[in-house]
């Protein structure tokens, strides 16, 4: 029954987005294209990651539906043009799922996840050198396939845990620190002028490895580093904001406050706003 119920949901979900594309359907909905939708795309995917963040749940599931609304309204558009429908997406990723899980589906096995990982890699390598006949899995990129439209620390997650997958890595996390402690020196070179070239370009070579190695600790430590800064920028926004509405009681405001005083409310704001 409760198959029945989920189906007939989404069907329901199909429909209303069938409906709101056709002749007396909605003027925006209709306007709508691949592109045009991209953007609206990714901001959904943020609102669900913040709303995990903040741990609202009923957010999480609202913000969920509007991610598969564009899911459904993508297909939709796919349908439209004759190339794929919402029936093409689901039997795919439930072909990959069937597929890439052979020591569930099938008779292999994996005891662990790093197992599990490994397998899932050499599979997609598999699966992309069948589809260019010309190349075998050793001919390919470890590193092909990671969307160049990524946020930057994601990216920086992705390339060096695929690369650690193969051995790749430091071999404890005080190698990470070391590398860190190495590439802070090299930051500080260019800064006094010790480095030859263009100062910015120096710089900012200097301060991407600075935060790749720190997106590496976080990978290290199983940390999400996108997560982790998120979480730092909510709890500056908390602090910065409780140090203006001290000041707002006493009819003042940050622009005529001395950096002492500033310090001082952020301590208090700290004690008083703890993990925020």
């Amino acid at each position: 029954m409760a198959d029945d119920t989920t189906g007939k949901r989404f069907e329901k979900l199909v429909e209303i987005m069938t409906t709101l594309r056709g002749p007396d359907g909605c003027p925006w909905d209709k306007e709508q294209d691949f592109n045009t939708l991209k953007p609206m795309l990714v901001e959904e995917v943020y609102e669900v990651l913040e709303a995990i963040d903040i741990e609202d749940w009923d957010g999480v599931s609202e913000e969920l539906g509007d991610l598969l609304l564009h899911i459904v309204f993508q297909a939709q558009l796919g349908k439209e043009n004759g190339r794929f429908n919402i029936d093409t997406v689901i039997q795919k990723i439930c072909d990959k799922l069937i597929r890439r899980h052979p020591h569930v589906f099938g008779n292999e096995e994996a005891g662990t996840s790093q197992q599990v990982i490994r397998n899932w890699e050499a599979i997609k390598a598999q699966e992309k050198a069948e589809k260019l006949n010309s190349r075998t899995p050793e001919q390919r990129s470890l590193l092909e396939g990671i969307p160049s439209k990524l946020p930057a620390i994601h990216e920086a997650h992705q390339i060096s845990a695929r690369a650690a997958r193969v051995g790749f890595d430091w071999p404890d996390v005080e190698g990470v620190f070391e590398k860190l402690q190495e590439e802070v020196l090299e930051l500080k070179e260019v800064i006094a002028g010790k480095e030859p070239g263009p100062k910015r370009d120096r710089l900012e070579d200097e301060i991407g490895d600075i935060l790749f190695v720190i997106v590496n600790i976080a990978r290290y430590l199983r940390i999400d580093s996108e997560s982790a800064l998120k979480r730092a920028n909510r709890k500056f926004k908390s602090r910065f904001q409780f140090m203006e509405n001290e000041l707002a009681r006493q009819g003042r405001t940050l622009d005529g406050t001395g950096l002492a005083e500033m310090e001082a409310l952020w301590q208090q704001a700290k004690i008083e706003t703890p993990g925020k």
